[in-house]
């Protein structure tokens, strides 16, 4: 399935989700009201019970490589170390929502930033992960400073989407070639691929 299949996919998923979210706490609400003789042996049904049952539902729904959205969160942070700790899930989100292989964009990240132990400085004092130039500048350089690791991640994705991926440029010798100098790049991409997958 091609990419821009899985991000339609997976939006459809999420919207069909939240539609029976909806539907099941308009129904659920309906009878409990109509019955006020005590249905459900008196127990009070909260809407927001039913929704967090319904998240639930959703969630355990595999969205990559046999995996729900947890279990691929919990492997991505399995590998992210220093400043992008825990922030595996919003790397499976984005990637989820733009058909972007995970494990892709969190092995360039963690080779871009090294935190898988110690993260670079651009990590730590500007919130950078992807070597992002433009401005404004960190300490009046040419990489971006962001306010915050979230908005950094974020921006990260987006560029690799609209300027590798949308492109047909989805496996790391095809990045390679556009995004790195280095005719070795691909090969360390793989590395932390195949690192994050065995975790």
């Amino acid at each position: 399935m091609k990419k821009e299949q899985k991000k339609l996919w997976y939006k459809i998923t999420m919207t069909i989700s939240i539609c029976l979210i909806l539907i099941g706490t308009f129904f659920i609400r309906n009878i409990v009201v109509a019955n006020n003789k005590g249905l459900f042996l008196n127990t009070q049904i909260n809407s927001s019970v039913v929704l967090e049952y319904l998240q639930k539902e959703a969630e355990s729904q595999i969205v990559y490589d046999g995996l729900t959205m947890n279990q691929l969160t919990m492997k991505l942070n399995q590998s992210l170390k220093g400043k992008l700790a825990n922030s595996g899930e919003q790397i499976a989100q984005k990637s989820m929502e733009l058909g972007i292989d995970p494990y892709l964009a969190a092995a360039i990240i963690l080779h871009e930033t090294g935190c898988n132990g110690t993260c670079s400085k651009l990590v730590e004092t500007c919130n950078n992960v992807g070597g992002m130039k433009g401005k404004p500048g960190c300490n009046g350089g040419a990489y971006i400073q962001y306010d915050t690791i979230e908005q950094g991640i974020d921006s990260f994705m987006n560029n690799l989407y609209n300027n590798y991926i949308a492109k047909g440029l989805t496996t790391p010798e095809q990045i390679n070639v556009r995004y790195a100098a280095s005719p070795v790049w691909a090969n360390k991409i793989n590395y932390y691929m195949d690192k994050i997958k065995a975790s």
